[in-house]
């Protein structure tokens, strides 16, 4: 059986030295702020651009294109007797899948002899940074490509992503609120709680006023999905934009409605940060239903 290795989007938001430690390849979905253009390995500090864009800067994203992904993939097989395993960004958020799978098509035919991959995760930020975080977990217990592929395909319709932003504005730059609903939520505080839906795409729960009130809606539609897949020694994810007592508020109250202890809390990265805004907190896991 050949060995494979597996390749991401920087869209996971995975810590740079879990990448590292765990041999992952990473796409770069690269980002522009203030004129200047940024990517994986060059990248502006997380906190800097959450301080710009509180000061007004409006950032713009970029997916990826065929050509790019063709030279990571290509770059791989260059090097390495491996195929390759390619857990990508949601379809229902971004051209990027069917970028590589263009790519991965194109690669093939030059090199017959190897196998890529491309699972869409219908994910983004930590949500996808889980999928890849269970994959990796299944491959350094000797699965083989196949049978991790087939489990991504099964449970990533398992895999809850809410979420609650705290600038409508966002929301409103993005196409997902229109100016009017973003003007008067601003002005009664209205916060709102999303989900990814089975199809990768952004979908409203609820509205509640004020922060708190969302937060602990997060942990509220938790008691509701997780069903038979509750477990207090699985870990849960959480990532945020630039409000790390949030995001550990909600782990608390994770920790003391249902006892789980394992979290992995990080920055939501500037690609999908460009889009949520400053003070975006969001809640993964596995559930019996997204």
């Amino acid at each position: 059986m050949k060995e494979f290795v597996i390749v991401t989007d920087t869209t996971t938001d995975l810590p740079r030295d879990y990448v590292q430690k765990h041999h992952l390849y990473m796409m770069s979905l690269p980002y522009t702020l203030e004129g200047t253009s940024y990517t994986w390995e060059n990248p502006m500090p997380v906190k800097e651009f959450y301080d710009k864009m509180r000061a007004g800067s409006l950032p713009t994203t970029s997916q990826a294109n065929p050509e790019e992904a063709a030279l990571l993939y290509e770059s791989i097989l260059q090097e390495n007797d491996v195929d390759i395993l390619h857990i990508a960004f949601s379809s229902g958020l971004s051209g990027s899948f069917n970028s590589c799978r263009i790519a991965a098509a194109d690669v093939c035919e030059k090199y017959p002899d190897h196998r890529i991959v491309v699972v869409d995760s219908l994910a983004a930020t930590l949500g996808q940074g889980l999928l890849v975080y269970k994959a990796v977990q299944l491959k350094e217990s000797g699965k083989s490509l196949d049978e991790i592929t087939a489990w991504v395909e099964e449970n990533k319709y398992h895999l809850v992503h809410n979420f609650t932003v705290d600038d409508l504005f966002h929301l409103h730059r993005g196409g997902r609120l229109s100016k009017t609903a973003a003007i008067v939520g601003t002005m009664i505080n209205l916060k709102p709680v999303l989900h990814v839906d089975d199809e990768g795409h952004l979908v409203m729960l609820s509205k509640v006023r004020g922060r708190k009130k969302s937060l602990i809606g997060l942990v509220d539609c938790m008691e509701k999905q997780l069903g038979d897949w509750k477990d207090k020694n699985d870990i849960i994810f959480i990532s945020h934009g630039d409000c790390p007592e949030d995001a550990q508020f909600v782990a608390d109250l994770i920790k003391e409605r249902f006892g789980y202890e394992n979290f992995m809390i990080g920055y939501i990265g500037a690609t999908i940060g460009a889009h949520s805004g400053p003070g975006t907190v969001a809640l993964f896991y596995m559930g019996d239903h997204r």
